[in-house]
């Protein structure tokens, strides 16, 4: 089994009842349509086999095997709601925080920018703020630094579209300055709650404003990357960003140590589930 089977099923699921698997912010997403479809989607009975373990008695009658069938059925049916639920907070914070202006940002943007992925990932990274081609496209990391940062996850086989991507700030500072603390105070309970909703295993902070915001502290990368922190029991691990290893080639060799401890503690996770 792969480390994404359990979502490639939930999906297979998903569609068989009905449910669209998209990500959030996606350009065609509708909430109206999709709301609509909801309500007239018929309920549809999923079956699935069973594979009976070495700890169930040899001989099966049919009503063992019936209770088998219904108790399975209960906890897919438990998981799958659940998990359409996380999606459905995801998308009702958004509709409520995307007009945002609780601060001046919201004056100078071009687009509210929430964050990009999907919902049902076990792996959070967090930047500082949108730049110039994120203000443009409503995106995060699409820039320069966003293809960097694709590379990178994808030397510790991580892809985009199977985590979740954000931002500190949901708004670009005007010239790209660093976020001040009245703006971050304004969008940091928005964080907050898209980590609560998501609930990854692991959260890998890119850069000095992600680590200090979420971790409250003034240490510099340099003095937080190596070890692992925790926010609200999640394991954290600092990093550079990546638009600070493009203006300093030479802490990308730090940067790679930081993935592979990532890469290395999401696994332990994984395994010890």
């Amino acid at each position: 089994m792969t480390k994404f089977s359990l979502i490639e099923k939930y999906f297979k699921g998903q569609k068989e009842i009905g449910y669209p698997n998209y990500l959030i912010l996606d350009k065609s997403f509708d909430l109206s349509k999709i709301n609509a479809k909801n309500k007239q989607t018929p309920t549809v009975k999923i079956e699935k086999k069973v594979e009976v373990s070495q700890t169930v008695p040899e001989k099966v009658t049919p009503t063992t095997a019936v209770k088998i069938e219904h108790t399975f059925q209960i906890e897919q049916s438990a998981t799958q709601e659940k998990q359409v639920d996380k999606r459905e907070k995801l998308i009702e914070l958004y509709e409520r925080c995307k007009n945002c202006s609780a601060c001046s940002l919201s004056k100078t943007r071009k687009k509210f920018v929430f964050g990009a992925g999907t919902v049902f990932t076990d792996v959070l990274a967090i930047g500082e703020a949108p730049g110039e081609r994120e203000d443009i496209e409503g995106l995060p990391f699409v820039g320069a630094a966003g293809q960097l940062l694709t590379k990178m996850l994808a030397a510790i086989n991580l892809q985009r579209n199977e985590i979740f991507i954000a931002n500190v700030l949901k708004c670009r500072p005007p010239q790209n300055r660093k976020p001040n603390g009245q703006e971050i105070a304004a969008c940091i309970p928005m964080l907050k709650r898209q980590i609560e909703i998501i609930n990854p295993k692991a959260i890998l902070l890119l850069g000095g404003t992600a680590a200090n915001a979420l971790l409250q502290n003034d240490k510099s990368v340099g003095a937080l990357r190596g070890i692992v922190h925790y926010y609200e029991n999640i394991p954290v691990v600092v990093s550079y960003h990546p638009s600070a290893l493009l203006r300093d080639a030479s802490w990308k060799k730090y940067a790679w140590e930081d993935l592979q401890k990532f890469e290395r503690l999401l696994k332990e996770l994984r395994n010890a589930q």
